[in-house]
């Protein structure tokens, strides 16, 4: 095949996610790469996510075209089987896709359902106006909110975490739209960069351990590459901010509402549940956030009983259940529905051109031509022109033999590559809607000069010390 087209393949690969680990355990597959099948899969997937690019123009949301894409290519493989004669084949197949990617629904599930109660009762809402009243400089501001976002993002995730911060600098910077757009670029490299060294971080380093490719502790030996990542362009960056202290804010500030520092103990505690299930009784974490999400459901019961006229709803529907209530179903059902389906849909999909064998052709070229350093820095590159999500689980379909520091360089490059543009990561896409007209994509591109430069050093830091 000829090298643009690998190159277009290895391209299209690592756009879409797929922990479809096909072909090797689900006995004899067909090899259709050459195959009308193929080249159809191809042409309904680059259709499908050319419709994703395009969600903010049609007003189409993501997850309907994948979820489409993924159900004709699977028709398509499930026809040509069936006419060679093995008609189980694609059963198989898309039962391994299909459990991979219900450990992932469950685990994200429990997670949102979490940050959305914390989100009710307030806890982000306080350490906003926290920071907003206590008068700091903007250069202050732009580093703990800096800061604060690379720290909390491993415990969170970087998209909720970056929500918060940017609350902040829009709070307190309505008047310096520079202050605004430099503190959103430094947002998104700390909760990105803070997102590198945990699990929990992003999905990316939850896939990586949830494969058991990376156990849990050993993720902190990225902590200083990630430190190094966001250190550098911030402190840059600094030298270029407005000068003087934003106006003060009025107001008396959110409070905390009853049992929300609680609810961030539970939420640990269900971390502790998960990473414990994985490492001493060999149980896949998601069955411990599910029993972490049982410490919170009785606590919603335990808040609904002693509140102040607040009543038990555990057995009404959402619909009937007052406005002062707090109702765990309500959390669950404000869960990022569409993200979730967007992720059913392109793991599926995904899974179905790596069962006829695109990804297998793709690994060859990027792990057996460029090279395990090379083609993980090119890895990281292409995270910053779609999303890092889809590029680590196209990674770890293809399951290239590489040594354990090349998954450690691969995790940390997927999840600090979609810093380079704004459009690399859900942090970056998300906040030019929350900060629409201060943070655009060419206000993210101005700096990409001094991200590239963290990017190269945390590359170089991790290889020399890991």
């Amino acid at each position: 095949m000829k090298p643009f087209l690998l190159i277009l393949l290895a391209f299209t690969a690592v756009l879409f996610p797929s922990i479809a680990f096909a072909s090797a355990d689900l006995g004899q597959t067909l090899n259709l790469t050459n195959h009308w099948i193929g080249y159809t899969a191809i042409a309904i997937f680059v259709v499908a996510y050319s419709l994703v690019i395009l969600e903010e123009q049609l007003h189409l949301r993501k997850s309907k075209p994948v979820l489409l894409a993924a159900g004709l290519i699977w028709v398509l493989i499930a026809i040509v089987y069936a006419s060679e004669g093995m008609p189980h084949a694609a059963e198989v197949a898309i039962r391994h896709n299909f459990l991979e990617y219900a450990e992932l629904f469950f685990f994200l599930l429990v997670a949102m359902t979490y940050i959305n109660a914390m989100l009710e009762r307030g806890v982000f809402d306080a350490l906003r106006d926290w920071l907003v009243h206590k008068g700091f400089s903007y250069k202050a501001l732009f580093w703990l909110t800096g800061i604060l976002a690379f720290f909390i993002s491993p415990i969170a995730d970087n998209l909720t975490t970056a929500l918060i911060m940017c609350a902040v600098v829009l709070a307190v910077g309505k008047d310096e739209p520079k202050f605004i757009a430099m503190s959103c670029v430094n947002i998104v490299v700390g909760a990105n960069a803070g997102g590198a060294f945990s699990p929990f971080g992003d999905i990316t380093t939850l896939m990586v351990w949830q494969k058991g490719i990376v156990q849990f502790t050993e993720f902190f030996a990225l902590f200083l590459p990630s430190v190094v990542n966001f250190i550098i362009p911030a402190f840059i960056m600094q030298f270029f901010l407005p000068k003087g202290h934003p106006s003060p804010n009025e107001g008396d500030g959110a409070v905390i509402k009853k049992g929300g520092l609680t609810i961030v103990g539970l939420f640990l505690l269900t971390i502790v549940t998960a990473v414990s299930f994985h490492n001493f009784l060999h149980l896949p974490p998601v069955f411990g956030m599910m029993l972490g999400l049982a410490y919170l459901k009785f606590f919603g019961y335990y808040i609904r009983k002693t509140g102040q006229g607040e009543i038990d709803t555990s057995d009404l529907p959402t619909s009937h259940a007052p406005e002062n209530s707090f109702d765990i179903f309500d959390k669950i059902a404000k869960a990022e529905w569409d993200t979730l389906f967007f992720f059913y849909g392109v793991i599926l999909a995904v899974g179905g051109l790596g069962f006829i064998g695109y990804l297998g052709m793709v690994s060859e070229f990027m792990y057996g031509e460029l090279g395990a350093t090379n083609a993980n820095i090119l890895v990281g590159i292409l995270s910053a022109i779609v999303d890092n999500i889809p590029v680590m689980f196209a990674v770890l379909t293809m399951n290239p033999d590489m040594s354990h520091t090349q998954w450690l360089l691969v995790t940390l490059t997927a999840g600090v590559g979609g810093s380079l543009l704004s459009i690399g990561s859900a942090a970056g896409v998300a906040l030019m809607g929350q900060a629409r007209g201060y943070y655009t994509f060419f206000a993210h591109l101005k700096w990409m000069p001094v991200i590239s430069l963290g990017y190269a050093a945390s590359i170089y830091v991790h290889l020399l010390i890991n």
